[in-house]
């Protein structure tokens, strides 16, 4: 847990430094560094609440961060003047705001906020000058800004129908006049990604006709639809450079990363410098285009920032995140490894295996979960995993049906079926680890956050017989709690919830049948369940009552709760808790007690 984690980047406007977050002080604050190389320096200095990089100004050393408190993600958007002080942008409470992009003249900065209304975000373009602002487009409908062109003429916006189906509207911000542009019948997604440097077209996503997403473009004065970048992936960003010189974008691709930068008119691929150990992602140019900040991240390293001196071809890496302490020999690569679920669906998953793991040393191994509905486990940095793995456990970071990234009819597969199919690959889970050869079949657990903690409370409760153990991180024991206690900001999305998951009025009954607490009777087996007590998404009663319904059955229960988090760990000295209790408690009830820590 001594390592760092990093994100973000923006280059001042002498291209001289990079602003990002780091959490090298044990939480989350903005720090510059030069592009020369050097050590970061830190710009802010909270020690409660974690703080995020957002931007430096385009004419002067001020920078936008945010902030929320204690976890709750009701984040506000900071500045911090030339002389150090620190201004809420966005006052008030139970609010949320977010930036939304830099004016073409860089006189002005769009923010997203829902202060006038909880349910929606309204869009505001703020002076650089003196903060003055006007509204720029009121949200009574739920379709939510999502990209402004260079020319302010044009706004797209997002609407979710479902969780696999969407839509894109277009706002002309001169006329008023709203258009939808994406008229279709069969299920298909649709989401805003780009306008184009000349405000002529739209860029966007979508697998409309096909399994996975590719960029399509929208010309905006004739309305004419051409695809426009594909992949064997889904293609799931893109997006230009200040000087519009260069297009990204971002693959996702078997569970890695793939960065493809095109250049000019023409867009001929730009060659990428060779950097060793992981993938790149999350490139940004300088205002001038002769810079590009980008990340590196693997199995076995986490996150660190590069720049790349475009002319000359060069490439310096900036940051160090992993610990000194750690040997990178130590830790393990992953696997992508595929197998056949119960009705020949086949799961594929994130496999790490631990050194010294043989027939004639079996390990134990979990089943890792994770969250969503929808998300995916992919390859890259996992500090919670990494420790496990390096304390003698097989994790297997499965991607059960349901998931993101294997196209659209994966995804849909789990539709009004959580708690059973998408499950049921757990169980089968079991199967291909125990062909390993390494593993015993009798010391396999299951764990997970958010979604993956509903998941692997419905394992202990729906197949009792199937985990010897499960570690449930802020995860769903009753469904139609949570769906109606969701944050008043998701409106948007609420439908396309209950269209996935239930409705808690007129599925009532499918929902008390499938979440875990109304069936806590049924588990036998030692459970684990860490809370963030101001988690928004998933309440802490939601935890609360599992382990008081579990504890009647006289089954051992660890129950871990933060008072300063939410929904995740945002602190490093938590996450280093919460972790070493994890650890403590599979060896003491999967592993079998021989390296337990002492009592939970």
């Amino acid at each position: 847990m001594a390592t760092t984690s990093i994100s973000g980047a923006s280059f001042s406007h002498d291209e001289k430094s990079i602003l990002f977050s780091s959490n090298e002080s044990g939480i989350f604050n903005v720090y510059s560094i030069p592009v020369g190389g050097g050590k970061p320096t830190a710009l802010t200095k909270s020690t409660v609440d974690s703080t995020y990089a957002v931007s430096y100004f385009p004419g002067d050393n001020r920078f936008l961060f945010t902030r929320d408190k204690g976890g709750d993600e009701n984040n506000h958007l900071f500045v911090r003047e030339l002389d150090g002080s620190e201004k809420d942008l966005t006052p008030g409470d139970k609010l949320k705001a977010s930036f939304f992009g830099w004016s073409d003249d860089r006189s002005a900065f769009y923010v997203v906020t829902n202060e006038r209304n909880p349910k929606f975000f309204d869009l505001y373009r703020y002076s650089v000058k003196d903060y003055s602002r006007t509204m720029l487009y009121q949200n009574d409908n739920g379709i939510s800004p999502s990209r402004i062109s260079r020319d302010e003429k044009w706004l797209a916006l997002n609407k979710p129908n479902t969780t696999a189906d969407s839509d894109i509207y277009l706002y002309n911000l001169a006329s008023k006049e709203m258009k939808h542009i994406t008229p279709h019948k069969d299920v298909a997604s649709y989401d805003a990604a780009s306008f184009d440097p000349e405000s002529k077209k739209l860029l966007f996503t979508s697998n409309a006709g096909g399994e996975f997403t590719s960029i399509r473009s929208y010309d905006l004065a004739s309305g004419q639809v051409a695809e426009h970048e594909k992949a064997d992936w889904d293609v799931v960003a893109t997006g230009y450079s200040r000087n519009g010189r260069f297009r990204t974008t971002i693959i996702n691709q078997d569970g890695s990363t793939v960065l493809r930068v095109v250049e000019g008119k023409d867009e001929k691929p730009m060659a990428l410098p060779k950097v060793p150990g992981g993938d790149m992602s999350a490139a940004v140019f300088s205002e001038s285009g002769k810079l590009m900040a980008f990340y590196v991240n693997g199995d076995r390293s986490p996150n660190n920032l590069f720049v790349y001196d475009v002319a000359a071809k060069k490439a310096k890496q900036l940051t160090q995140s992993m610990s000194k302490e750690i040997n990178p020999n130590d830790l393990v690569e992953a696997e992508v490894v595929r197998f056949r679920s119960f009705d020949g669906m086949v799961v594929p998953s994130i496999y790490y295996k631990p050194k010294g793991a043989a027939p004639n040393a079996k390990v134990p191994a979990v089943v890792l979960v994770h969250g969503g509905p929808g998300g995916q486990t992919r390859r890259g940095y996992n500090a919670m995993v990494q420790y496990l793995v390096n304390n003698g456990y097989a994790v297997l970071g499965i991607n059960n049906r349901g998931s993101s990234g294997y196209g659209k009819t994966f995804f849909m597969a789990d539709d009004r079926k959580h708690g059973r199919e998408p499950l049921w690959d757990c169980i089968e889970a079991k199967t291909f680890l125990a062909s390993r050869g390494y593993i015993d079949p009798e010391r396999i657990g299951i764990m997970g956050g958010s979604y993956g903690g509903y998941m692997t409370l419905a394992a202990m409760a729906f197949r009792p017989e199937a985990f010897k153990v499960g570690i449930d991180i802020f995860g769903v024991s009753n469904w139609i709690r949570t769906l109606e206690s969701i944050p008043p900001y998701w409106e948007s999305q609420r439908k396309a919830l209950y269209d996935e998951i239930g409705d808690p009025v007129k599925d009532k009954d499918f929902l008390v049948a499938t979440s875990p607490l109304f069936h806590a009777t049924h588990i036998r087996k030692p459970l684990m369940v860490i809370q963030g007590k101001n988690d928004p998404r998933v309440i802490k009663p939601e935890s609360d009552e599992i382990v008081e319904a579990v504890k009647k059955n006289n089954v051992p229960v660890d129950y871990v709760v933060f008072d300063d988090e939410g929904h995740g760990f945002s602190k490093k000295k938590n996450q280093a808790i919460a972790n070493a209790r994890m650890v403590e408690f599979l060896d003491k009830h999967l592993k079998g007690g021989s390296a337990a820590m002492g009592q939970p």
